[in-house]
């Protein structure tokens, strides 16, 4: 699940900024719409695929934190660049979580 989630983090992360850096910019300045018709429904699709990953691996192999938190981080460009690379050092992972007594 890991690996699923820092691949799908990284081209999520690359739809939005492709999204917001190219076609936002050549809709709003250049007249041209083509990209956002054609970019705005995958990155849809890949933020929920994300989403569901985060959500599927709470439990697993990560805390309910994670997913608040990597829900936050993958609205923001760039946001899951961050996350993964903390999810990837083990931050927020179940293994770290200290056992109540």
């Amino acid at each position: 699940m890991g690996q699923k989630s820092k691949i799908l983090g990284y081209v999520e992360g690359t739809s939005t900024l492709a999204l917001m850096g190219i076609a936002m910019p050549l809709k709003y300045i250049g007249g041209n719409e083509i990209l956002v018709k054609i970019l705005g429904p995958i990155h849809g699709l890949l933020f929920m695929l994300y989403l569901g990953v985060l959500f599927f691996g709470v439990g697993k192999f990560w805390t309910r934190d994670a997913f608040a938190i990597g829900f936050f981080a993958a609205v923001l460009p760039g946001g899951p660049f961050w996350f993964e690379n903390k999810l990837s050092q083990g931050k927020w992972s179940i293994e770290t979580i200290e056992p109540v007594e």
